[in-house]
C-alpha cells in the first residue's frame, strides 16, 4: 500500500516544531471522554465529593487570615482579609493544580501510553480543562462572600477592568501547563523532581503575593522586592485582585507581560513535551 494511502503515520522521530494541532482536534471526544474522568473519578469514592472543592480554599483563607493578618497584622489595602486572601487564594489554586498534576503526566500515565497511540499532549489538555470545573465553583464562592460583605456595608467596586478575566483565566492555564510539561518531560529522566515538585510549588506561592500585597514587599524588602515582581504569577494574582476587588489600577502593561511569558513557557512546554514523548517510553 502507498504512503498516501495511510491515515495517520507513526514515525518515532519527527522534528521539534512537529506539532499536529489537526490530529488533537481529530481526538477531541477523546479529549472530552479524559475530562469526564478526571471531573468524576477523583471524588467519587469519597464521603463528602465535591464538597471539597468549597472546603479547600475556605479552610485556607479562613487560616491564612488569621496567621498573616490576625497575628502578623499584614495589611489588605482596606480589603476584608478574609476577602483578600480567597481572592488570591482562587486563582494560585487553579495555577497550583494544573501545575502539579501536569507535571506528572509521563509517569502516571505510563501503563496507557506504552498500549495504545493518541496524541499525548491530550491528556495535560484534559487537566487544564477540568480544572476549570473547580476554578468556577471557587469562583462562584468568591463572588458569594463578595456580595456577603457588599450587603454587610462593604461598596461595591467591580469595573469594566473585570472583562480582562477570559485572559487572565488563559494566562493561568497556559503558564500552568507550559510549565508541567517541562517538569513531566524532565520527571522522565530525574524521578528527584517529582518530591521537589510539591516543595517548589509551596515555596512559589509565598514569592507570588498569594498572602500580601505587594506593596508590603516593595517597602519591607526593597532589595529583593524585584523577584517578587518579575514573577509572573505575581502580576496573574494582583491582577485578578484588581479585577475583582479594585484595590488598585489594571495596567496594560502587566496584561501583555503575562500574556507573553504565559506564552512563551507554553510554547516551551509543548516543544520540550513533543520531544520527550518519542522516547520517553524507553526511560521511564
Amino acid at each position: 500500500m502507498s504512503k498516501k494511502n495511510w491515515l495517520y503515520e507513526i514515525t518515532p522521530k519527527n522534528s521539534l516544531l512537529d506539532i499536529n494541532f489537526k490530529e488533537v482536534w481529530a481526538y477531541r471526544d477523546l479529549l472530552i471522554l479524559f475530562v469526564k474522568r478526571d471531573v468524576i473519578t477523583v471524588y467519587k469514592q469519597t464521603i463528602l465529593g465535591p464538597l471539597w472543592y468549597l472546603i479547600q480554599p475556605l479552610f485556607t483563607s479562613i487560616i491564612f487570615t488569621i496567621v498573616f493578618n490576625k497575628i502578623a497584622n499584614i495589611p489588605t489595602n482596606g480589603v476584608p482579609p478574609f476577602l483578600f486572601n480567597l481572592a488570591g487564594i482562587t486563582a494560585w489554586n487553579y495555577f497550583k493544580d494544573c501545575l502539579i498534576a501536569t507535571s506528572d503526566t509521563f509517569k502516571k500515565n505510563q501503563a496507557i501510553f506504552g498500549k495504545v497511540y493518541f496524541p499525548r499532549i491530550i491528556m495535560p489538555l484534559s487537566i487544564v480543562i477540568s480544572n476549570l470545573l473547580k476554578f468556577g465553583i471557587q469562583l462562584a464562592i468568591f463572588f458569594g462572600f463578595y456580595f456577603y460583605y457588599v450587603f454587610n456595608g462593604m461598596s461595591l467596586d467591580i469595573s469594566l477592568n473585570i472583562l480582562y478575566l477570559p485572559i487572565l483565566i488563559i494566562s493561568m492555564g497556559l503558564l500552568g501547563l507550559g510549565l508541567g510539561m517541562v517538569i513531566s518531560s524532565m520527571v522522565t529522566k530525574y524521578r528527584d523532581l517529582t518530591f521537589l515538585v510539591s516543595f517548589g510549588v509551596q515555596l512559589l506561592m509565598y514569592l507570588s503575593a498569594v498572602v500580601y500585597p505587594i506593596e508590603l514587599m516593595r517597602e519591607t524588602m526593597k532589595d529583593y522586592a524585584w523577584i517578587v515582581e518579575y514573577n509572573p504569577m505575581t502580576t496573574i494574582i494582583v491582577t485578578f485582585r484588581n479585577l475583582m476587588l479594585n484595590t488598585g489600577v489594571v495596567l496594560i502593561e502587566d496584561i501583555l507581560y503575562m500574556m507573553g511569558i504565559s506564552f512563551t513557557i507554553f510554547i516551551l512546554g509543548m516543544l520540550v513535551f513533543n520531544k520527550t514523548e518519542k522516547s520517553f517510553i524507553d526511560t521511564i
